[in-house]
């Protein structure tokens, strides 16, 4: 789906549609453009888009190139973007990553989203209904309410994170926890690697504004970003990297509770070795075949040996548990 939002001073619509030439052909490079691509994989509608804005070429490969992520160091055409934003759904026990690229120019914002980003869904809708002023604003001010609603998306995942791993910490610390506990808390340690890039990229976006060739993003909305985003990001990145302490701190517990009850249950296969040894030692001591074993010929021999063997597992078991082994 294609969704195009042209603004101005005077002027805001909201056109969608699954065609790109009906799209391009309502393109008013007049007014200030937000192009939305949701789960558009169309090769060529997209060499289209990039064409139609006089971008690029190689910019296609990187849309369509998840592993490039990150801010473009070229910014001849335009300021590129390939995000990785953590969610707070779960998918075979790691959260999910949307995935997805930002392009920025001088009177336009094209974002190729892989999977929905729900905050931009939400901007979209407050825009329409002139919730958010943006109409004496430029695109850049686009940019930075993205950027905006993204971290603030961040507090609802982070909580979420700390409440899985609320429950994840009452197993482990509880010793109820086994393999599949600890697996669960690798799998969410993993996934959550993307929040780190994604962070590094808003700090980079930040940094590059300190310098003048940015051209893409106006002074007004540089300093909305140092003065609104910089400490939420600072602030972020903390709590980031707190929830990763957590999780390696309730790996370690649970690698240890993993390595106890492994330790457990060998004692207790060595202490019933220990047991039968002496057993395993009368059995085979008159399991040997000589003529003259005079006890053989003893009516009382028989039950004399079985309570020996009886008593020799008593007593050590009752040892045993004296010692505190089982």
């Amino acid at each position: 789906m294609l969704t195009l939002l042209t603004f101005s001073q005077n002027h805001l619509e909201i056109f969608s549609s699954k065609d790109v030439n009906i799209i391009l052909k309502n393109i008013d490079s007049s007014h200030n453009i937000w192009l939305r691509c949701l789960s558009f994989r169309d090769r060529t509608g997209t060499a289209k888009i990039i064409n139609h804005f006089h971008l690029d070429p190689s910019r296609i490969d990187m849309i369509f190139n998840h592993s490039l992520t990150g801010i473009d160091e070229d910014m001849e055409d335009c300021l590129f973007d390939g995000y990785e934003i953590l969610t707070h759904q779960l998918k075979n026990r790691e959260f999910q990553v949307a995935r997805g690229s930002i392009v920025l120019g001088r009177n336009f914002i094209i974002t190729f989203e892989t999977t929905e980003i729900k905050v931009l869904t939400i901007l979209l809708n407050n825009i329409q209904k002139r919730n958010i002023e943006i109409q004496s604003w430029g695109v850049d001010y686009l940019l930075y309410l993205i950027s905006k609603d993204i971290l603030n998306n961040y507090h609802t995942v982070f909580d979420y994170i700390s409440r899985q791993l609320d429950d994840l910490e009452d197993e482990v610390l509880a010793n109820s926890g086994n393999e599949t506990t600890y697996q669960k808390i690798a799998a969410m340690r993993q996934s959550t690697r993307s929040g780190r890039r994604n962070f590094q990229n808003l700090k980079s976006l930040l940094a590059m504004m300190n310098y003048d060739d940015v051209q893409w993003i106006t002074q007004p909305v540089k300093q909305l970003f140092h003065q609104e985003l910089g400490y939420q990001i600072d602030n972020l990145w903390q709590e980031y990297q707190a929830l990763r302490a957590w999780m390696s701190e309730l790996m370690e517990i649970q690698r240890d509770n993993i390595a106890s009850k492994t330790s457990e249950r060998i004692n207790r296969l060595t202490i019933l070795s220990t047991t039968f040894l002496p057993i395993t030692f009368i059995t085979g001591f008159y399991g040997m075949n000589f003529k003259y074993m005079p006890e053989l010929e003893q009516p009382w021999a028989y039950p004399v040996v079985i309570s020996v063997i009886v008593l020799i597992v008593i007593c050590s078991v009752t040892f045993a548990k004296r010692q505190r082994w089982l």
